[in-house]
């Protein structure tokens, strides 16, 4: 089958906002683009009909270190890979799990070969390794895998934060070795993504961008931002590794985030964003919505009878009633982390439409400033 394309087909004046088509084995997506976050196969209180139908999403996320772990590679394998697991019939990325192992997995131990680390599940030990990783990847069966890397955390001292990415760069090069060792399983091709770290130090996120564009990979991503800094310091680094990242490559910020983080990095260059943001927080009663943001559980809501959001074109959304969800998460029926999930994921997917369609019509940096002091408004 053939390798991801990338067409760009707009760009914005007065940013460096574009609109492009990606396309892979499994559909196209038309960017910029948010991807729900599925990390065990699933994305949180949502089925794939409501990713599909209502949300309208076009691209999922899977984890390599949690579908390692829980339902592990035979089963996949056995299933025929993700996609026919959990049922979700486009294209798919799955991260490669060096941040889990970084963040969640305990007694983790980082050497040239790889990370031991003990699962946060049941404390076994295990190793990951650019190679093993790939092979993982593989068995998954994603369109576009991500390549093993570490991700520093911040602030990390200039001596690590160079360490670390130099360790990143050669786990790429094993990565892109393994790969082309071994063939795709389910027929269809997969995607490998570099990552650019480098912590919050110019000359580090330049080389390290320079170094993954080298690599002339399908696609790049931006890794370790959104992990702490200062929201202008993450614009400043997005803005400079984009400088030095191929026009002609979709490009991927990872975990970012807010509404008007996602809007500010598409004005930056970026075409593909991920974040458990959306459906962690629906989880929690806080929704995302074209008038601001509204804590369902507050009080003032208990009569509030109009929609959830009467200026976005979701059938939930339009259907239930503020009051109604309040209701629900007062009394913890399980009903009210659905609506909130399927209604902040259809509010990130409508967001980033409306981006597309301003891009194309040549409006988007004035679009965007005008619509961000909207969004964050505390309703």
């Amino acid at each position: 089958m053939a390798a991801l394309t990338f067409e760009l087909q707009a760009t914005d004046g007065a940013s460096a906002a574009r609109a492009g088509t990606i396309t892979t084995d499994h559909g196209q997506i038309q960017t910029p683009i948010f991807m729900p976050v599925g990390t065990v196969g699933s994305v949180k209180a949502v089925t794939q009909q409501q990713l599909k139908n209502d949300i309208k999403a076009q691209i999922i996320l899977g984890n390599t270190y949690h579908l390692y772990l829980r339902p592990g590679t035979p089963v996949l394998e056995m299933a025929g890979g993700l996609h026919k697991f959990n049922g979700w019939n486009g294209p798919i990325l799955t991260d490669s799990g060096g941040y889990q192992v970084f963040s969640l997995a305990e007694n983790r131990k980082l050497t040239e070969q790889g990370a031991l680390f003990q699962s946060h599940i049941d404390g076994s030990r295990h190793m990951f390794t650019p190679e093993s990783v790939m092979d993982i990847q593989r068995s998954i069966g994603a369109d576009i895998i991500m390549a093993f890397d570490e991700c520093p955390p911040y602030p990390s001292e200039y001596k690590y934060a160079r360490q670390s990415m130099d360790l990143t760069h050669r786990w790429l090069d094993r990565c892109f070795a393994r790969l082309a060792e071994t063939p795709d399983k389910y027929g269809y091709t997969q995607n490998l993504f570099p990552i650019i770290q480098g912590s919050t130090y110019k000359d580090l996120r330049t080389a390290s961008a320079q170094y993954i564009a080298s690599k002339n990979a399908a696609g790049n991503a931006i890794g370790g931002l959104s992990v702490g800094e200062p929201e202008e310091m993450m614009y400043e680094f997005t803005a400079l590794c984009c400088e030095n990242l191929p026009q002609d490559k979709p490009r991927y910020l990872m975990g970012v985030g807010t509404p008007w983080n996602i809007l500010e990095g598409i004005a930056l260059g970026i075409d593909m964003f991920d974040c458990v943001m959306p459906t962690r927080n629906g989880r929690n009663g806080m929704l995302f919505t074209t008038g601001g943001v509204v804590n369902i559980r507050n009080k003032k809501w208990a009569t509030d009878f109009s929609p959830i959001d009467a200026g976005l074109p979701s059938e939930h959304s339009q259907y239930y009633t503020r009051a109604y969800l309040r209701h629900l998460f007062v009394a913890n029926e399980i009903l009210a982390l659905q609506l909130a999930s399927i209604h902040n994921l259809s509010f990130y997917l409508w967001l980033v439409g409306e981006a597309r369609k301003h891009i194309q019509a040549g409006d988007y940096a004035s679009w965007k400033n005008g619509i961000i002091p909207v969004l964050k408004q505390r309703l």
